[in-house]
C-alpha cells in the first residue's frame, strides 16, 4: 500500500467515524428529549417537537452540557422535580439505546 493510499484510507475511516458519532449523539439527544417530554407531560407530536428542540440545543457546544441545561431549565420552568444525578443517568441510558439502535441499523 502506498503512502497516499494509506493516508486516504485513514481519512475515510476518520470521516466515517465522525459521521457515526454525530448520528449517535443526535439519536442520544432525541431519545433523551423524548424521555424529558414525557416528564413534562407531552405526548405525540408535542413530544416529537420537544425532542427536536433538545436535538437543536445539542448544537450549541460540544458534549451534552447544553442538552442538560435545556432540559433542566425546562424542568425548572414547569416545576418538574429532578436531580442532576437523574438527568445524567437518563442521558447515559439514552446513549446506550442510541448506540444499540445504530448498531442494529448497521447490520
Amino acid at each position: 500500500m502506498t503512502l497516499d493510499n494509506r493516508k486516504d484510507a485513514f481519512e475515510a475511516k476518520f470521516k466515517h467515524d465522525e459521521e457515526l458519532q454525530f448520528r449517535v449523539n443526535t439519536r442520544t439527544s432525541k431519545i433523551f428529549g423524548l424521555w424529558a417530554a414525557e416528564k413534562l407531560g407531552l405526548s405525540g407530536a408535542e413530544a416529537e417537537a420537544y425532542a427536536g428542540m433538545v436535538v437543536d440545543a445539542d448544537f450549541d457546544e460540544p458534549g451534552f452540557d447544553d442538552v442538560l441545561r435545556k432540559v433542566s431549565g425546562d424542568f425548572d420552568e414547569k416545576g418538574v422535580s429532578y436531580t442532576d444525578h437523574l438527568l445524567n443517568a437518563e442521558l447515559e441510558i439514552a446513549k446506550g439505546k442510541a448506540k444499540e439502535q445504530m448498531m442494529k441499523e448497521m447490520n
